[in-house]
């Protein structure tokens, strides 16, 4: 993993003068206990399905992931050339944890794990992913949603 502080300074200056941006109103609420809660992943290694559409450089749309997909049918398309994707290649579940998810709700700490999962470019200004969050919402709320894992890549 590379640490901001060993980049070459052309790299890293660039990264250092980003705005983080701020909310007034992170959104976030208290929910029930987890072992009753139905969890989706989104991930942000910008994944989609073999044969679906690759993400775009910037680009601030989603591709829907069903939870039955196989390892060997996702495909990322990170553009990043800072990004090291041997562990992606070697386990999925380190930007798209779904098996660990599925195993935490056969012993039962959460109550079940979504049909659907999201996957956005990481490396898109996160301002610009607003219009996608929104419309991923009815479709989290159709597929009974009430706890999301955010895995940031």
């Amino acid at each position: 993993m590379a640490r901001l502080e060993s980049l070459h300074e052309s790299l890293r200056k660039p990264l250092e003068a980003l705005e983080c941006p701020v909310f007034d109103d992170p959104g976030f609420v208290k929910g029930g206990p987890l072992s009753e809660r139905r969890v989706a992943i989104i991930s942000t290694a910008a994944l989609f399905k073999r044969g679906d559409e690759a993400f775009a450089l910037g680009a601030s749309d989603y591709r829907v992931i069903p939870g039955d997909t196989s390892a060997d049918d996702l495909v990322m398309s990170h553009v990043s050339p800072n990004y090291d994707r041997t562990g992606f290649q070697q386990d999925l579940n380190v930007v798209f944890p779904i098996d660990r998810l599925r195993e935490l709700a056969d012993e039962g700490v959460i109550g079940s794990v979504a049909d659907y999962h999201y996957s956005l470019m990481g490396s898109t200004d996160p301002t610009l992913l607003a219009p996608s969050v929104e419309r991923l919402a009815p479709l989290l709320k159709r597929d009974a949603v009430s706890a999301l894992l955010l895995a940031p890549v």
